[in-house]
């Protein structure tokens, strides 16, 4: 019961504090997947472009960002990142205090590992796509960006689905590197109950059960989207 007790709503308890924590969790695994959806199709241009320059740098990218550590990556973004805004500030205002938000660093930091993971996912879609579809919308008088809305991109979200539900999963739990630029997020918070508690197996396990249930629940809406992403497929016309 006295552990319990520490889970309450309140001053006396932790509750409120471990809820803010998951809170910023979701919030930032969410900003982070459009930001790194959008990224990694383009890196997956970049991998397919027929000019050597463009299709190089795309290699790089993936190279770089898949073999760097996470945790290393965030220090570059986040303590990088202060470096350089500081220099440019420094051209206007010299002397002048920046100091760079971690939530945006942790966004960014984040997102182009995931973007490097899944242009992968993409270039295998697009691998998985027949070059008879493209010829076909030609020959049906539709320009290249409408092929690619209405024929391609469609097909592509589906067939990269399961890969992309993958990172998804991963993204969740890398979140918990943040914590190491002080951002107040459920590892983060934990971590701060545990010192002042000295109750660590309880609270570290409460955070387990917290990462599991939003796996759980990212689960569940991960396969709705599949089922609603292959409505009609396999059907007889």
């Amino acid at each position: 019961m006295d552990l319990l007790r520490l889970l309450s709503f309140g001053p006396d308890g932790w509750g409120d504090d471990l809820l803010a924590g998951a809170s910023l969790t979701i919030r930032l695994a969410l900003a982070t997947l459009p930001f790194g959806l959008a990224l990694g199709l383009l890196v997956a241009f970049a991998r397919r472009s027929h000019l050597k320059l463009v299709r190089g740098l795309g290699h790089a990218y993936a190279t770089i960002f898949r073999g760097l550590p996470e945790l290393l990556t965030i220090f570059i973004v986040y303590f990088g990142g202060q470096i350089l805004l500081k220099n440019i500030v420094d051209l206007v205002a010299p002397g002048s205090q920046v100091e760079i938000n971690g939530f945006i660093a942790g966004m960014v930091a984040l997102g182009v590992v995931f973007s490097a993971y899944a242009s992968e996912v993409f270039l295998g879609a697009f691998g998985n796509m027949s070059r008879g579809q493209y010829e076909a919308a030609y020959a049906l008088g539709l320009r290249r960006q409408t092929t690619f809305r209405l024929v391609i991109f469609p097909q592509l979200i589906r067939l990269a689905l399961p890969g992309l539900a993958n990172l998804w999963l991963a993204l969740l739990k890398d979140t918990s590197l943040v914590s190491v630029i002080a951002i107040d997020d459920l590892l983060r918070m934990t971590g701060i109950a545990v010192r002042v508690t000295k109750e660590p197996f309880f609270f570290f396990g409460v955070a387990c059960l917290i990462y599991l249930l939003m796996s759980m629940v990212s689960s569940i809406g991960i396969a709705a989207v599949e089922r609603w992403s292959n409505r009609g497929v396999g059907r007889p016309a």
